[in-house]
């Protein structure tokens, strides 16, 4: 058999003549790193392989055919003992581009060129890696630069720290890789490749071709930089599922864009867990959140499809971002969710912070508050079998940073007062503990409350008070904070300096403490 490189191929033989051909390769384990299969090396069974559509198990020998048309991205399901071939940013490019007459001419930004006609073979190189059960990922939210100035800021602020982490496996961002201009997406992945990691990209609603007159064509230029918009992995027991889950132009109006699913991203979902053991833990990764508010952002109904296909899963974790704010979502029967454990969806906190608003720290960075008084930063997926522990790292501080306190500086003592002690806990969700006491005393339970962080309108109306000119560019105005507690301010106390001190313990049984001050004095002065 004539052997063939992995990858973008363009093989320039001509169109095809048939609207639909059947696909032949093999999967095959690659001893000599070269790509290519050669004399001697096997094939490898059992290795799902997708069109986008349908998934398809490798024979015996590593054989697998599947039908392709004009437009279609043939990928491998990396099985967890096996790694993928990366490109020279650190991509994995265990794929095929099939386009026989290239993405459209007319796009601002460019596709695929014309591929030609479909090889006789289109096969797939697999390294063997010892799978372990044990292990921790990056998670990224937003990166979202505009300009090089901002891809700078976030290679300053966010890969120069970040990539001084040791022990992590891979990493993910979860869409707007960049804002709106997608000649930044290469200068994105190069970038990206300081973290000298396998790196795995979703897209965003700010990735899209708008020239796209149908949803299937707005992936175009993502797809010739990062590969196929929808597509699964595995690393130790846990299945990786990436989705596109962006509809452009919005079908409502043709304007815009709506949270959703096409049908052939369904059906690549549902044949995909076919080959998933039902005890495996099930990570989903895509940009825009599920939850349904009255914005309605997302198609109720393909959400409810895609809990129907996650029926008898119970051990599900939903990544996205999008919103540049963070909080937890659960989704249990009331919402169409099927499974005995509530489904959780950690929509997490942006790279990018507010876009790259603020005041610019010692660095000459935008500190970049999130809305919901957020720091930015990043967070990681710490998984062990089917069960999995998250973590948030606010960038520039030390990994202890999990709480932000907010209280008045000085207070009258035995005056009555309205201010309070706000605790901003970044991971906290609804059922967390978080209590507070002064000097030591004893603990009282925090009342969890719907309300903008203060601290971050502190920061906000600096921008509105100050009379000269700020560094930076003023923040947008806040958002309801979904893990803000608060407690009173007691002013029976002697005069002086007292201390705040804030417990809190998170969905995971861990626990955290952050401290704070507040003087009383007697009377004004």
């Amino acid at each position: 058999m004539k052997p063939y490189v992995l990858g973008m191929m363009c093989l320039g033989l001509g169109l095809s003549a048939y609207s639909q051909q059947t696909a032949r390769g093999i999967v095959f384990e690659d001893k000599n790193l070269n790509k290519v299969l050669d004399k001697g090396e096997k094939g490898l069974p059992g290795v799902a392989v997708s069109n986008g559509k349908e998934v398809v198990l490798t024979g015996k020998d590593g054989a697998y055919e599947l039908p392709v048309q004009q437009d279609n991205i043939l990928f491998v399901i990396k099985p967890a003992q096996y790694r993928s071939h990366l490109n020279e940013n650190n991509l994995p490019i265990s794929y095929y581009i099939h386009k026989p007459q290239g993405s459209p001419a007319h796009f601002k930004y460019p596709g695929a060129q014309p591929t030609g006609d479909l090889p006789a073979a289109v096969n797939f190189a697999m390294i063997p890696e010892k799978s372990n059960d044990d292990f921790t990922a990056f998670v990224f939210g937003d990166p979202q630069p505009y300009t090089m100035q901002e891809l700078a800021h976030f290679e300053k602020g966010i890969i120069d720290e970040a990539r001084q982490h040791k022990n992590v496996s891979f990493g993910i961002s979860l869409g707007d890789l960049v804002g709106d201009h997608l000649d930044l997406q290469l200068p994105y992945a190069q970038t990206m490749k300081k973290m000298d990691l396998p790196w795995y990209n979703v897209m965003g609603n700010h990735d899209m071709n708008y020239d796209a007159k149908t949803d299937s064509l707005s992936d175009e230029t993502f797809e010739r930089n990062f590969g196929p918009a929808n597509y699964a992995f595995n690393y130790g027991k846990a299945h990786f599922i990436v989705l596109d889950n962006i509809l452009y132009p919005d079908p409502r109006d043709e304007k815009g864009y709506w949270g959703g699913f096409r049908a052939d991203q369904l059906a690549f979902v549902k044949n995909d867990l076919k080959q998933v053991p039902k005890e495996n833990l099930v990570v989903i990764s895509f940009h825009i959140p599920l939850l349904i508010t009255g914005n309605d952002e997302f198609i109720r109904q393909h959400r409810q499809e895609l809990f129907d296909a996650l029926k008898g899963y119970e051990n599900v974790l939903v990544l996205s971002a999008h919103t540049h704010l963070q909080m937890h979502n659960f989704y249990t029967i009331t919402d169409g969710w099927h499974n005995v454990k509530p489904l959780h969806e950690f929509n997490i906190g942006t790279t990018s912070g507010d876009w790259y608003s603020g005041e610019l720290n010692a660095q000459g960075i935008p500190v970049s508050t999130m809305r919901d008084g957020t720091p930015k930063g990043y967070g990681f997926l710490n998984i062990k079998g089917n069960q999995y522990v998250l973590d948030y790292k606010v960038a520039g501080q030390p990994a202890s940073h999990q709480i932000s306190i907010y209280s008045p500086k000085v207070v009258q003592q035995n005056q009555r007062t309205s201010a309070g002690i706000f605790a901003n806990f970044f991971l906290g969700t609804d059922n967390d503990a978080v209590h507070y006491r002064i000097d030591g005393n004893n603990w009282k339970p925090m009342k969890k409350v719907n309300n903008a962080d203060p601290a971050f309108l502190e920061k906000l109306m600096r921008f509105d008070q100050t009379e000269t000119l700020l560094s930076g560019r003023r923040p947008s105005n806040a958002e309801a904070c979904t893990h803000l507690w608060r407690g009173n301010v007691p002013t029976d106390l002697s005069a002086g300096q007292h201390t705040i001190e804030i417990k809190a313990t998170d969905m995971f049984g861990r626990e955290y403490t952050q401290t704070s001050n507040y003087t009383i004095q007697t009377q004004p002065q």
